[in-house]
């Protein structure tokens, strides 16, 4: 009965334990540096306590339900010994998961607005719409893409290093190109993919690939999809801007 009930307590003990420093942090300075009071502590402490909650039910969701199914998946796939439908699942995998995040709603429904204010689009509703779908579609399209690409680099055991560096080769080369308001964003897009959603499925994915595949060790192999996932959205929004903008 103890050890079920520290069983139970341990992820919100874990988030209590990560939250601890931002805390002290935030406290330092608004009471050392600012020397300030805090603004609506009751509301702050509730809110708190809310985050310490939600993220110990996430990352125990986490660890029940989406990383199990993700390396099951990705086993069920190699052993049918299916190439077309294991490129396929990625490719959707990829796609859904970052259509679905927050982070890059957030960030799309922003850069519409900024674009709309500065000109490069109109300042319709229907136009910031617009913008903003197209950006996430773009990104989600470029993360799917990338997903497939990590696959495959498992599958035929690509070094990850020449790979990454190639792609930042053209990232870099891209940036000449892409108009100076898209760049911005479009390096801002690398980071918001891999978000809440996108890597915890997308993990799972590499590791139980690496784990089922012979030869293929789950350390060196099944990590390094997120790596793409963040690079492939740079390239690709940076390409969306120069054709709507």
């Amino acid at each position: 009965m103890l050890g079920h009930v520290k069983e139970v307590l341990r992820p919100l003990v874990e988030a209590a334990r990560d939250i601890a420093a931002i805390l002290v942090v935030i406290a330092f300075f608004q009471i050392a540096v600012l020397q300030q009071p805090f603004p609506d502590l009751s509301k702050m402490v509730g809110g708190m306590i809310l985050v310490v909650l939600g993220l110990a039910l996430f990352v125990r969701g986490l660890e029940i339900g989406l990383f199990p199914l993700g390396e099951g998946m990705a086993r069920a796939f190699a052993e049918k010994g299916n190439l077309a439908w294991l490129l396929l699942f990625s490719f959707l995998l990829g796609f859904g998961t970052t259509v679905a995040e927050p982070a890059l709603i957030a960030i799309a429904g922003k850069a519409a607005k900024v674009a709309a204010e500065d000109g490069a689009i109109a300042g319709s509703v229907e136009a910031m719409s617009s913008y903003a779908l197209g950006l996430r579609l773009t990104v989600a399209l470029s993360v799917g893409c990338a997903i497939v690409l990590g696959v495959l680099r498992i599958l035929l055991g690509w070094p990850l290093h020449y790979c990454i560096l190639s792609g930042y080769i053209l990232v870099v080369i891209m940036t000449y190109f892409a108009p100076h308001e898209i760049i911005g964003i479009a390096y801002d897009s690398g980071g918001v993919t891999t978000s809440t959603i996108t890597v915890p499925l997308v993990t799972a994915l590499g590791v139980g690939l690496a784990t089922a595949l012979r030869g293929r060790n789950p350390i060196l192999d099944g990590f390094g999809l997120i790596a793409f996932a963040s690079l492939l959205p740079m390239l690709f929004v940076m390409v969306y801007g120069m054709l709507v903008t």
